[in-house]
C-alpha cells in the first residue's frame, strides 16, 4: 500500500519511520515533509492545509492511505474533503471528520463534552468580550494559580497559567483582545488541578480501540518547569506512576466514556485520540483532548511499539480494531527536543546544523529543518528530537543526552532535566 503522511514535523518523521518498517508498505510520501523524512520516502511540495493539492497527489501516486499528523488539517475538515470527492472517498484517512476534530478545535466544546459524559475534569467557565466582567467575577471565586485557555487552536501556546489575580484579569483582557487572534474569541478559565501530568493515547475505529504506550511531556521551556509554554521540550515513556491500576482508572473513567460519548452523539471517529491527563493523588482527571498524536510524545511512544503500525492503522480505517492486539517493548524511551535560542519567543532561522549523523545509540527525528544547497539548516523553533531506548530510565537519558550533545547549531538549547523528576 502506498501511504501519504501529512505534515512536516518530528511527529510525522517518527510516523514515517515506524510505518516504513511494515511489510505491507509500498511507496511512502510526505506532504510537505522535511529533510529527515526525505530519507524514508518522497517529499511532495504540498502544504498540509492545501486539500486540493493533497487530493491530486493521492490520485497521481495511487495512495491508499493518508495519515494526518497535525491538528490544523483535521479541524479544517480534510477527512470530510476526501469523503465528498467520489475519486477520493475510498482512500483510508487516519484522522477524524471535522465533527470529531472539534474535541481539539474547541476547548469549550471539549469541556462541554466531558461534562455531558461524566468525564472527570476541572471546574471551568467560558467567556467572550461581551462577558469579560463575568470572567473577572469567576476569577474571584478561584484560588491561585489561574488557568486561562484560548478556545481555538493556538499552536500549543494558548494556555497561560498565572499566580496573581490582577495579572490573571489583565491576561483575560489581553486574550479576549486578540492576543491569540480568532482562537481567543472565547477564553476558558479553569480551576487549577495539582498533580503530575501525563499523556495517554488510543487508536480507534470509533467502536473499539487499542491503548498505546503512555508518555510524560515537558511543556515549559525552562528547567524545573519554568518559563513559557512550548510545543514540548521532551518526553518519557513509560511513566512510572501509570501502573496497571492507574491505567485501569483511565480506561474506565475517561477512555470508555469518550468512545461511548462519541457514539451517542453520532460522531464517527477514525484515528488517534490523545488524552492530556493529570494524576491528582492517584485519580486521573482529563485536561484536554487532542485528535492526533502528540509531539514530542510520538517520538517516545512509537519506538516502544513492536507491532506493525501500518497494519493497526489499516484496521482502524476498516473497522477491524477488535481483531487486533498491540505489542509494546518493556524498554524506556527518552526524547529531548533541541530548539532554537529564543524559542518560544523570537528566534533566528537558517543556522547551519552539524553533527547530526547518529552513532547508533539513538534516533534522530527532524522537526524544524530545511536543506539548502546540500547544507542542513534550522527552520523552526523546535529543530530536532533525539530519542534513545534502554532498559532503564537513567540509561536512556544518558544515551539521549550524549547524542544531543553531538549535534550543533548556533543558539542550540535543550532542557537538561527531562525525566529527572521521575
Amino acid at each position: 500500500m502506498n501511504v501519504l503522511i501529512v505534515g512536516s514535523g518530528g511527529r510525522e518523521h517518527a510516523l514515517g519511520w515506524k510505518i516504513s518498517q511494515s511489510r505491507a508498505m509500498g511507496r511512502l510520501f510526505f506532504a510537505p515533509g522535511n529533510p529527515g523524512t526525505s530519507l524514508l520516502g518522497t517529499n511532495l511540495p504540498v502544504s498540509s492545509d492545501d486539500f486540493e493539492a493533497i487530493g491530486s497527489s493521492v490520485l497521481f501516486h495511487d495512495v491508499g492511505m493518508v495519515v494526518v499528523g497535525p491538528e490544523v488539517p483535521l479541524v479544517g475538515g480534510i477527512h470530510d474533503f476526501f469523503l465528498a470527492d467520489d475519486r477520493l472517498r475510498d482512500v483510508r484517512v487516519i484522522g477524524p471528520l471535522k465533527s470529531g476534530a472539534m474535541l481539539e478545535g474547541s476547548k469549550d466544546f471539549a469541556k462541554s463534552f466531558m461534562t455531558r459524559h461524566g468525564i472527570p475534569t476541572a471546574r471551568y467557565a467560558s467567556f467572550t468580550r461581551e462577558t469579560v466582567d463575568q470572567g473577572y467575577g469567576f476569577l474571584d471565586t478561584l484560588k491561585p494559580p489561574y488557568v486561562l485557555k484560548a478556545d481555538g487552536l493556538a499552536a500549543g501556546k494558548g494556555v497561560i497559567i498565572v499566580n496573581d489575580l490582577a495579572e490573571a484579569r489583565l491576561t483575560l483582557a489581553e486574550m479576549l483582545g486578540g492576543k491569540f487572534g480568532m482562537a481567543g474569541d472565547t477564553v476558558l478559565i479553569e480551576e487549577f488541578l495539582r498533580g503530575v501530568e501525563l499523556s495517554a493515547f488510543i487508536l480507534t475505529d470509533g467502536s473499539d480501540y487499542l491503548i498505546l504506550p503512555e508518555a510524560k511531556d515537558y511543556k515549559r521551556v525552562g528547567e524545573n518547569d519554568t518559563g513559557l509554554n512550548t510545543g514540548g521540550m521532551g518526553a518519557i515513556s513509560p511513566v512510572p506512576f501509570a501502573d496497571a491500576a492507574f491505567m485501569k482508572k483511565v480506561e474506565e473513567r475517561i477512555i470508555r466514556p469518550t468512545i461511548r460519548g462519541l457514539a451517542l452523539e453520532g460522531i464517527p471517529y477514525t484515528g488517534f485520540i490523545f488524552f492530556g491527563l493529570i494524576n491528582c493523588q492517584g485519580d486521573p482527571f482529563l485536561i484536554e483532548y487532542n485528535v492526533r498524536m502528540g509531539d514530542p510524545e510520538t517520538e517516545a511512544v512509537l519506538p516502544r511499539i513492536e507491532s506493525d503500525l501500518l497494519d493497526l492503522l489499516d484496521a482502524a480505517a476498516t473497522g477491524r480494531m477488535k481483531e487486533k492486539k498491540i505489542k509494546t517493548s518493556g524498554n524506556v524511551a527518552a526524547t529531548v527536543m533541541l530548539v532554537s535560542g529564543g524559542y518560544p519567543g523570537d528566534y533566528e532561522k537558517g543556522k547551519v546544523i552539524t553533527g547530526n549523523e547518529m552513532t547508533g545509540r539513538g534516533l534522530l527525528f527532524h522537526a524544524g529543518t530545511r536543506e539548502e544547497d546540500g547544507i542542513l539548516k534550522t527552520a523552526g523553533g523546535r529543530v530536532m528530537a533525539v530519542t534513545a531506548l534502554a532498559e532503564t530510565l537513567p540509561e536512556a537519558l544518558e544515551k539521549c543526552y550524549s547524542e544531543a550533545g553531538e549535534i550543533h547549531f548556533e543558539g542550540k538549547y535543550f532542557r537538561r532535566d527531562i525525566g529527572f523528576d521521575l
